[in-house]
């Protein structure tokens, strides 16, 4: 085919036109300003979403204690307690370790959530024991109040309150034979609060120690850090302890009434509340 035949010369336009059309096509979008603009506007939008604050404590939150009392032995077995506080308050109690083996799975299984959901209701050791497990129930208490112990002595080193008037974790050292307090801050232009816990008296029954706590000169809290137990002495300490308690802060002194029927119980726990208020008078 010649060069200068027309057939020629129209497939060659063709090309070239099919080839212009492509060439502006394949260069369009990189140089289209809609286009442009609708990718800056969506690269904005993302990084202006909000990311999520999951896990992320509120301003103002309480800061929460996990503490692990002691391990106490029984007749039938090891018991430790772990609780977590916050607030001044037991939010939650554990056993990490109860009696098991045999019978006493059984009573652990029973025993153990009454125990924990006990110590959240009351807030302290004082609660009562479960029927039928009172070996278990006795080294859950002791267990309990070593953590509560603790839970004083970290809030006492950092400088906080170790104990909510009437409520929550409670402060001081137990012992037998002796007393020991610590006097915990209460807040800036608030009275400050004392936390101190009486000797330990011996009754033909069993020590009884109590602790108090003071707050501008008066009782603010009593409770018994020891108490009879074992039989009998378990349900004349469950009926009597909490009269007494409240008693102690009704009076604000260790001139309260016995309760009928605890006698000795009563003389201890008077004897013991008397030589807290000593310590926490001087």
């Amino acid at each position: 085919m010649k060069k200068s035949h027309p057939l020629r010369r129209v497939v060659l336009a063709g090309a070239a036109t099919v080839s212009g059309i492509v060439l502006l096509l394949a260069l369009k979008p990189a140089s289209d300003p809609a286009a442009a603009s609708a990718d800056s506007a969506a690269q904005q939008q993302a990084s202006a979403a909000p990311q999520g604050s999951g896990g992320v404590q509120a301003a103002g939150g309480t800061e929460a204690q996990t503490l692990t009392g002691d391990v106490v032995k029984t007749d039938y077995g090891n018991v430790q307690v772990r609780i977590t506080v916050a607030g001044g308050k037991i939010t939650s109690a554990a056993a990490l370790q109860s009696p098991t083996g045999g019978r006493s799975t059984t009573v652990s299984t029973d025993a153990v959530p009454k125990l924990n959901k006990a110590a959240v209701t009351v807030g302290s050791a004082d609660i009562d024991a479960v029927s039928g497990a009172t070996y278990t129930s006795g080294g859950y208490k002791k267990s309990l109040q070593s953590a509560l112990d603790k839970a004083g002595a970290a809030g006492a080193a950092d400088g906080g309150s170790a104990e909510a008037s009437g409520t929550g974790g409670t402060g001081g050292t137990t012992g037998g034979g002796s007393g020991s307090g610590d006097a915990s801050g209460s807040g800036a232009g608030a009275a400050q609060a004392k936390t101190v816990t009486g000797k330990a008296v011996t009754t033909d029954y069993g020590p009884v120690q109590v602790r108090v706590t003071v707050t501008g000169g008066k009782i603010t809290k009593a409770e018994a850090v020891q108490q009879p137990k074992g039989g009998r002495s378990d349900q004349i300490s469950a009926d009597a302890v909490p009269k007494l308690n409240a008693a102690a802060v009704a009076a604000g002194n260790a001139d309260i009434d016995a309760v009928s029927g605890a006698t000795y119980t009563s003389g201890g726990y008077k004897e013991s509340l008397q030589s807290a208020l000593d310590q926490a008078g001087g």
